[in-house]
């Protein structure tokens, strides 16, 4: 279908904001850039309680917050991975995303604030991702958190790091995860679908952006090839979590999470791909200006509901 006029809006209000291509900005412009981009969402929700940890990890530690709904714990929980191509983006940058989705699933949602490139390279982000889950399923009872009810998920490269800890999980001998939300996730260091042709610039995320996001991600480019990076190059899906998979029309990465989608259904996975017309990759932080963001977010929260009842 054409273009959605809300996400015609958007394109337009971002590129009145006169900002240079990603491409052309050092990680510490283009972070800035994006808190700039991230004030335009909005005001945020209130929840019942935020609180702040700092998880253990190889040789560093990871800052945790923790957004509880309303009502009695334990709560089963989802964790978070915000997007940002692994070199921008934080915890305020997805801090009404996850507000949002507290309150409409009624968990907890644990967003990790996982290291970023180029300071830190793959496979530190995956690693992060990783303990940060396994220490929350751990800690389980002191957080309020009911660690048989847990799910994993993230939008774009937060997407990817949510695919890749299940891989994770299931060869390093748990947690035991519920589900995964895979939102238009990054699945595979590559360029060549259709998607990244028909979408390759004037849809916000560009071509050229994704390879500034790789380049300074992986240490080489042939480290791109392993699973923990492209989770749809692993040999073998089986085994784990069902997972809802959510893509844009629009979207350079449209179609790797489809192909990641089908893969895991062809796998016996239980899955659910959902596409919605005319929207652009990071829409689903739009829930105030975009009406399907908010569908989105209420498909996002039924899945948590329905799966970890």
């Amino acid at each position: 279908m054409p273009l959605d006029p809300q996400a015609r809006q958007v394109i337009d209000a971002t590129l009145a904001l006169n900002l240079p291509p990603m491409e052309k900005m050092t990680p510490a412009q283009a972070r800035e850039n994006m808190r700039i981009r991230t004030a335009a969402l909005g005001p945020v929700q209130d929840v019942a309680r935020v609180e702040q940890r700092v998880v253990p990890v190889a040789g560093a530690s990871v800052p945790v917050r923790l957004y509880h709904p309303t009502g009695r714990g334990p709560f089963p929980a989802l964790v978070f991975f915000h997007g940002g191509g692994w070199v921008i983006g934080d915890l305020d940058t997805h801090d009404g995303i996850c507000r949002a989705t507290a309150n409409a699933a009624g968990c907890v949602v644990a967003s990790v604030d996982y290291r970023l490139a180029p300071e830190t390279k793959y496979p530190a982000a995956a690693e992060d991702s990783y303990a940060a889950t396994r220490w929350i399923a751990e800690h389980g009872a002191e957080l309020g958190i009911d660690p048989r009810r847990l799910a994993v998920g993230g939008d774009s490269a937060g997407g990817n790091l949510a695919a890749v800890v299940p891989l994770m999980a299931r060869e390093r001998g748990g947690p035991a995860l519920a589900l995964q939300i895979l939102i238009y996730p990054v699945t595979a260091h590559a360029y060549d679908t259709p998607s990244y042709s028909e979408n390759a610039d004037g849809y916000l995320l560009t071509r050229a952006a994704m390879r500034w996001f790789w380049d300074h991600y992986l240490p080489r480019p042939e480290d791109g090839q392993q699973p923990y990076a492209s989770p749809l190059f692993a040999k073998d899906l089986r085994g784990l979590p069902p997972a809802l998979v959510v893509t844009a029309e629009y979207d350079p990465l449209r179609d790797e999470g489809e192909a990641y989608a089908k893969r895991l259904a062809e796998a016996g996975v239980p899955v659910t791909l959902s596409r919605y017309a005319g929207m652009i990759h990071g829409f689903f932080r739009m829930t105030l200006i975009v009406d399907k963001a908010r569908a989105c977010l209420d498909e996002v929260a039924a899945a948590l509901r329905k799966t970890l009842a």
